[in-house]
């Protein structure tokens, strides 16, 4: 399977037609590459913003109430685009109104047999809970990508080791993770949950960024990293975990992905930290006690 994420160029759309050309000759590069599955990065909806006037795209609340009647159109053009392009699309993150009057930060996958299904993320950073309305998610899903079954973990989630290892559990071989961080250090953050996520759990993992300068979007202002595909870091595979990372303008990182590789050299890896898991769930080792010094 060869994987492709995307490093987006965040750009400033005057039109929905112009942001969906914007996707079509991105996704068609991808495409024209090979690629079976593609991942765009999370906060790809809010780019739409900029279709508003500056008192909407300059307010987060009012561009999530202004983009939310594109949803139609969304969804029509990524599941159109899975179709012309044959690949297994993420469609990055839409902020989905809910009934309750929050927002779910949803993000989409499409099938070229025109199906579709969606995880929401789970946990909220900083920057979200303050917004108010952006509500975390309440369900883990898998799915199936041909023969490999995948799961979404979006930005923050790839930084939590148990719902990973869920997906894992539930088959998931391929994680793929968009992201939008605004700081080297945010950057940093993601980039070591997904080498972490593969590590312990010996699956690949396809990370998603944007990239640029939004200055005119109070979520997309600032961008920054490098879209990355990883692997387990042991008999096979790069030293570094590291299978391909985009440099400079590149916008898409391209892996092929040798999963009869990854589960053949299960038994002689060096470290197997998925395998060996359960050890650390032993009672004893549960939880810490204080322990005294003794003469």
């Amino acid at each position: 399977m060869k994987v492709a994420a995307c490093k987006y160029p965040v750009g400033r759309p005057s039109s929905f037609d112009e942001f969906a050309a914007k996707q079509r000759r991105l996704l068609g590069a991808a495409a024209s590459r090979g690629a079976q599955v593609a991942v765009l990065p999370e906060y790809l909806s809010l780019e739409l913003a900029a279709l508003f006037p500056a008192e909407v795209h300059g307010d987060l609340h009012a561009s999530l109430a202004a983009i939310q009647p594109l949803r139609a159109a969304w969804l029509e053009l990524f599941a159109g685009l899975a179709r012309e392009t044959g690949m297994h699309v993420v469609a990055g993150s839409f902020l989905l109104a809910q009934a309750d009057g929050g927002h779910r930060n949803r993000s989409d996958l499409f099938a070229p047999d025109g199906g579709r299904l969606w995880q929401d993320k789970l946990q909220l950073t900083g920057f979200e809970k303050a917004v108010g309305t952006i509500v975390g998610g309440d369900a883990l899903k898998v799915a199936p990508v041909g023969d490999v079954r995948v799961g979404i973990s979006i930005c923050y989630d790839s930084e939590f080791p148990l719902p990973v290892r869920a997906q894992c559990e539930a088959g998931a071989r391929l994680l793929l993770v968009p992201s939008c961080t605004d700081t080297a250090a945010g950057a940093t953050r993601v980039r070591v949950g997904c080498l972490a996520r593969a590590l312990e759990n010996r699956i690949f993992v396809a990370q998603a960024v944007t990239a640029g300068q939004a200055p005119w979007s109070p979520a997309l202002d600032e961008n920054t990293g490098e879209a990355t595909v990883y692997a387990p870091m042991d008999a096979g595979f790069p030293a570094d975990g590291i299978l391909a990372r985009t440099r400079g303008d590149e916008a898409w990182a391209f892996a092929d992905l040798d999963v009869g590789l990854l589960e053949g050299t299960r038994v002689s890896a060096q470290v197997a930290n998925d395998r060996d898991w359960s050890g650390q769930l032993a009672p004893a080792l549960l939880r810490a006690r204080l322990e005294r010094y003794t003469p």
